[in-house]
């Protein structure tokens, strides 16, 4: 016991945030030693409870960041789960589809290649000659570690800074057009200047979920990912292909994406 002993105010105030921080510490560690389906019951519940309290709009965007963390948190799981690559690779089967529209031995611009997961199958699966371009340097050299083939060159470079020069038959765009500013222009550059007899395009798509227009209205982040510049409407997706002088031949949707085949029918009739 402190018997006899006096402390001035500044004192007083730095020995009770202490004793805040070690029982909020202990507090924390008694929650986190809690089995797992406990631990899911509480949470679930205090997040009921808070929400509920709240008036709609405040109780719905607290809902809603929660969510967008979660999302975050869910892919970065899943792509450890997936050891390295991200399981929506294999569920959502989009590979599938840039492989059913490339026949063996054409070239391919895999633009925004990331670690090489769609380029390796495009070559290993298609039969085609591949180059696989992305800005990241880190992803290249994963690209190159983990998914090397013969058919395959990776490089460093900025598409919007220096289009490769060389022409291919076909471009996959997979998730990378919702990244760039000025898309309309960037993709008659790169039709100008790689002439091939087709694109392939994969977008988010806008309309995928109710909640996407809410969190919008609500002034909450409603992107899949901060860096994009867009998600797609199919109206807008459209307005914007015409823009850039091109002809959408083939779009299908699938799991709130956009996949879908463009021409130049200028070059192409």
């Amino acid at each position: 016991m402190l018997v006899g002993m006096y402390f001035s105010l500044p004192e007083i105030m730095l020995m009770l945030q202490r004793f805040m921080r070690r029982l909020k510490h202990n507090a924390w560690q008694r929650l986190m030693a809690q089995p797992t389906p406990q631990l899911e019951a509480d949470i679930i519940g205090f997040i009921k409870t808070r929400a509920r309290d709240l008036p709609p709009d405040e109780g719905l965007r607290f809902l809603f960041r929660l969510d967008n963390r979660l999302y975050e948190l869910q892919g970065e799981l899943a792509t450890r789960y997936g050891n390295g690559e991200h399981t929506k690779h294999r569920h959502l089967r989009y590979h599938d589809f840039f492989i059913g529209r490339i026949q063996r031995g054409e070239t391919v611009l895999d633009v925004g290649c990331g670690i090489g997961a769609v380029a390796y199958d495009v070559a290993a699966r298609a039969g085609a000659i591949v180059t696989g371009i992305d800005f990241d340097a880190a992803s290249i050299a994963k690209a190159r570690e983990q998914y090397a083939h013969p058919n395959i060159t990776y490089i460093v470079g900025d598409v919007l800074k220096a289009v490769p020069e060389n022409r291919v038959d076909v471009v996959i765009l997979s998730n990378v057009l919702e990244h760039l500013p000025d898309r309309a222009n960037f993709l008659r550059r790169l039709q100008n200047t790689v002439k091939p007899q087709k694109m392939l395009i994969r977008v988010p798509l806008f309309e995928r979920d109710w909640r996407v227009p809410l969190k919008q209205e609500l002034g909450v982040e409603w992107r899949l990912d901060d860096t994009h510049e867009t998600e797609y409407t199919i109206e807008s997706f459209q307005t914007e292909i015409v823009a850039a002088e091109l002809t959408i031949h083939h779009l299908e949707v699938h799991w709130g994406e956009i996949w879908s085949e463009i021409r130049d029918e200028r070059n192409n009739s």
